[in-house]
C-alpha cells in the first residue's frame, strides 16, 4: 500500500488511543467489552496504518481492503478506529453513546449503522466464514475483470471463540481447499475466554489445524508492530491463505486485571482506569485524544486517496467499465422481468408435470443466462438440489471465474459464505440443500435477515413428499421456524410457473434473503392461464373458483394440487370452494387488511400444508380448519405418507363439509 502515513514510532500511542477510548466507553455504557480491543490495539495499528488498503473518504470504494471484526464482542476496537481515521459519521459523541439507543456504536458492530463495519458480527465464528465468502467474490470477480478493476485483500481479527465455534473447521477447509491467498486471519491468541483460561475448555493446536486445511501459518508478539508488520507482508505474498497468531495481552495496560477474565466483558472500574492511564503513560481525560496522535491516525485515514483516486482514473477507461458498474450495482430487475415473462408463457402453453426442484433448475437456466454475476452451489446435494445449471462451470482454484461452488458438507459455512460474497458485492450467491437442514444454516440465515442482503436459500426435498428417508430428513417444523425470522421471504411454489416467480422475487428483492423451498416429488402444472403480473408478489392470490364462497381452501406447495383435487371433490356434491394458493406468507402479511378479505372470502376456511400449523394464523381463525402434520414423518413411499397422515383431498373435502356443516 502506497501513500503517506504515520511512522511506526507513532504507533505505541496511537495503539494507547484506541486502548483508552474502548475502556472509556465501556466504563460510560457500564457494560461491554475492553479486554480485546486493548489487547489487540497494537495489530489493529499496524494493519491500518501499514497495510490496509482503504480510504475513509470513500468508505464504499469497491476495491478496498475488507476488514471484518469476527470477535464482535470487542466492537469499540472498530468504532475507536472508525472516529481517529475520519470516518463520516463517526464522532466521538457516538463513542460516548456506546451501547445506548439510537446509536451507531451498538453492543456488537452492525452492518449499516456504522462506517468501516462490513457486516454484523457478535455470534463468533460467522465473520471468519463471512470473510470467506468475500474473498471468494474477490477471486471471482479479480478473475472476471481483471487486477486493474478488482485487486484487494480480506483481513480478519478473530478470537479464541471463533476459533472454537464449529463453523471456523467449515469455513477454514473451505478457504484452504479454494487457495485463498488473499484472505488474512489475525488471531487474538490471548489464552482466555469468559470462563478463564482457555486450558479450561480447549488444548487444540489451532496452527497445526490451520495447516492441515492448507493454510500458511506463523506466530509472532502482538505487541510487537515490526513483528506484525512483516507477518502481514509476508501474509501478502503466500500462495495459500494465512493464519497468523497474534500472542497479546488481554486487557494490556490494565494493571491487575490484564491477562485475565475479568477485562472481557466487564467495565475495568474508575480505579483500574486510573492505573491503566498512568501505565500507558496517557495522562489525558475520559475521551481525550491529543492533537499529535488524532493527526497522525487521520494520516492513516488518507492514505489511500491518491490509490483510490488511481483506480477510478484506471476504472473509468477499462473497457469492462459498463460491465463492472452493472455487476456492482446489483439491479437486474430490467432483464429479469422480460426473460421470467417471456418463460411463463412458454410454460403455460406447454404444460408440464414437474417437481419443483426440477422447475427451478428449468428457470435458473433462463436466469443465469441473463444474470451473469450469479453464483450457485451446494451443500453436496447437487444432482438433488438442481441448482446447477449446464453453462456452470465450476469454481475453484485454478478457475475462480466459475460460477458454480461445490460447498461440500458445510452447510453452516456455506451460508455465512454467501452472506459474504453479497456484502462483498458483484455477484448474486444462491446455495441448495434439504429443508431439513436449514437447521444447520439457520444462524447464518437470521443474520442474511439482520443485515438486509440478498442471499437465495434453495431448499428442496421439503415435506414427507421426500419419502423413503424418514423422519429425519422430512421437515415438518421448519416452514414455521424459518417464518418466524423477521425479513426473511419464504417460498413454496406449487409448480413450474410459481417456482420462476418466487425466483424473480427473490433475486429482485436486493435487502430481504430468500428460502425457496421445493419438493421431490413430481406436480402438475396448476397455473394454466397466461398472466402478466406475477401473482406470487401479493404472497397469496385466489388461484381457481374466485366467486365461490362456500369455503375457502387454502394450500402452499404440493398441497396446493391437493386442494384443487378436493375443490373438485366438493364440486359434485354442489360445494362451491375457492382455492387460495399461498406461495409466501410474509408477502401476503404486508397486503392490505382489502385484499386478505378479497383473497380470503366470507366462509370458513381449510388450511393445507404437510407440516405443522404453527403460523398459519395469518389465514385461519380459531374456529377454522388445519390438514397438516401434528408430529413427525415416517420412512414409506411419498404417496403412502400422505394417506398415512391424513393429507388428501378427501381429507381436505371431508374438513369442508364438517365447517360448513
Amino acid at each position: 500500500m502506497t501513500g503517506a502515513g504515520p511512522k511506526r514510532a507513532n504507533f505505541p500511542q496511537m495503539a494507547n488511543a484506541i486502548r483508552a477510548l474502548a475502556m472509556d466507553a465501556v466504563e460510560a455504557a457500564k457494560s461491554g467489552h475492553p479486554g480485546m480491543p486493548m489487547g489487540m490495539a497494537d495489530v489493529a495499528t499496524t494493519l491500518f496504518a501499514e497495510h490496509l488498503k482503504f480510504d475513509a473518504a470513500a468508505p464504499d470504494w469497491p476495491d478496498r481492503d475488507r476488514f471484518i471484526l469476527s470477535a464482535g464482542h470487542g466492537s469499540m476496537l472498530i468504532y475507536s478506529l472508525g472516529y481517529l481515521l475520519g470516518y463520516d459519521g463517526m464522532s466521538l459523541d457516538q463513542l460516548k453513546d456506546f451501547r445506548q439507543m439510537g446509536s451507531k456504536t451498538a453492543g456488537h458492530p452492525e452492518y449499516g449503522h456504522a462506517p468501516a463495519v462490513e457486516t454484523t458480527t457478535g455470534p463468533l465464528g460467522q465473520g471468519l466464514a463471512n470473510a470467506v465468502g468475500m474473498a471468494i467474490a474477490e477471486a471471482h470477480l479479480n478473475a472476471r475483470f481483471g487486477d486493474d478493476a478488482v485487486d484487494h485483500r480480506t483481513y480478519v481479527i478473530a478470537g479464541d471463540g471463533c476459533l472454537m465455534e464449529g463453523i471456523s473447521q467449515e469455513a477454514i477447509s473451505l478457504a484452504g481447499h479454494l487457495k485463498l491467498r488473499k484472505l488474512i486471519v489475525l488471531w487474538d491468541d490471548n489464552n482466555i475466554s469468559i470462563d478463564g483460561p482457555i486450558s479450561l475448555s480447549d488444548s487444540t493446536d489451532q496452527l497445526a489445524r490451520f495447516a492441515a486445511s492448507g493454510w500458511a501459518t506463523c506466530r509472532v508478539d502482538g505487541h510487537d508492530p515490526a513483528a506484525i508488520s512483516a507477518a502481514i507482508e509476508k501474509a501478502k505474498s503466500s500462495s495459500q491463505p494465512t493464519l497468523i497468531a497474534c500472542r497479546t495481552t488481554i486487557g494490556y495496560g490494565a494493571p491487575t486485571k490484564a491477562g485475565t477474565s475479568a477485562t472481557h466483558g466487564a467495565p475495568l472500574g474508575a480505579e483500574e482506569i486510573e492505573g491503566t492511564r498512568k501505565a500507558l503513560d496517557w495522562p489525558y481525560a475520559p475521551f481525550e485524544i491529543p492533537d499529535d496522535v488524532l493527526s497522525n491516525w487521520r494520516d492513516a485515514g488518507a492514505r489511500g486517496g491518491d490509490v483510490r483516486a488511481a483506480w477510478e482514473k484506471r476504472i473509468s477507461a477499462d473497457k469492462n467499465c459498463d460491465a463492472f458498474k452493472t455487476a456492482m450495482s446489483g439491479d437486474y430487475a430490467g432483464v429479469l422481468t422480460k426473460a421470467i415473462a417471456d418463460y411463463k408463457k412458454a410454460l403455460v402453453e406447454t404444460p408440464q408435470k414437474l417437481a419443483t426442484r426440477k422447475a427451478s433448475e428449468l428457470a435458473l437456466c433462463v436466469i443465469n443466462d441473463v444474470i451473469k454475476e450469479t453464483v450457485g452451489g451446494s451443500a453436496d446435494l447437487t444432482g438433488s438440489n438442481n441448482t446447477k445449471t449446464k453453462d456452470q462451470n465450476p469454481l475453484s482454484a485454478e478457475n475462480y471465474a466459475g460460477r458454480y461452488i461445490y460447498y461440500g458438507i458445510r452447510e453452516h459455512g456455506m451460508a455465512a459464505a454467501m452472506n459474504g460474497m453479497a456484502l462483498h458485492g458483484g455477484v448474486v450467491p444462491y446455495g441448495g440443500t434439504f429443508l431439513v437442514f436449514t437447521d444447520y444454516c439457520r444462524p447464518a440465515i437470521r443474520l442474511s435477515a439482520l443485515m438486509g442482503v440478498r442471499v437465495v436459500y434453495v431448499m428442496t426435498h421439503d415435506s414427507i413428499g421426500l419419502g423413503e428417508d424418514g423422519p429425519t430428513h422430512q421437515p415438518v417444523e421448519h416452514l414455521a421456524a424459518l417464518r418466524a425470522i423477521p425479513n426473511l421471504n419464504v417460498y413454496r411454489p406449487c409448480d413450474g410457473v410459481e417456482t420462476a416467480e418466487c425466483w424473480e422475487l427473490s433475486l429482485k428483492t436486493i435487502a430481504t434473503p430468500s428460502v425457496i423451498a421445493l419438493t421431490r416429488q413430481g406436480l402438475e402444472q396448476a397455473r394454466l392461464k397466461q398472466s402478466g403480473e406475477n401473482l406470487c408478489a401479493r404472497g397469496a392470490y385466489v388461484i381457481a373458483g374466485k366467486d365461490a364462497e362456500d369455503v375457502t381452501l387454502i394450500a402452499s406447495g404440493s398441497e396446493v394440487s391437493l386442494a384443487l383435487k378436493a375443490r373438485e371433490a366438493l364440486k359434485q356434491d354442489g360445494i362451491k370452494a375457492r382455492v387460495v394458493s399461498a406461495p409466501c406468507f410474509e408477502l401476503f402479511a404486508s397486503q392490505p387488511e382489502s385484499y386478505h378479505k378479497e383473497v380470503l372470502g366470507k366462509g370458513p376456511r381449510v388450511g393445507v400444508e404437510a407440516a405443522v400449523r404453527q403460523g398459519w394464523d395469518l389465514f385461519l381463525r380459531r374456529k377454522d380448519a388445519f390438514v397438516g402434520m401434528s408430529g413427525f414423518g415416517a420412512s414409506a413411499p411419498a404417496n403412502e405418507l400422505f394417506e398415512h397422515f391424513g393429507i388428501t383431498p378427501a381429507a381436505v373435502a371431508a374438513e369442508a363439509k364438517r365447517l360448513i356443516g
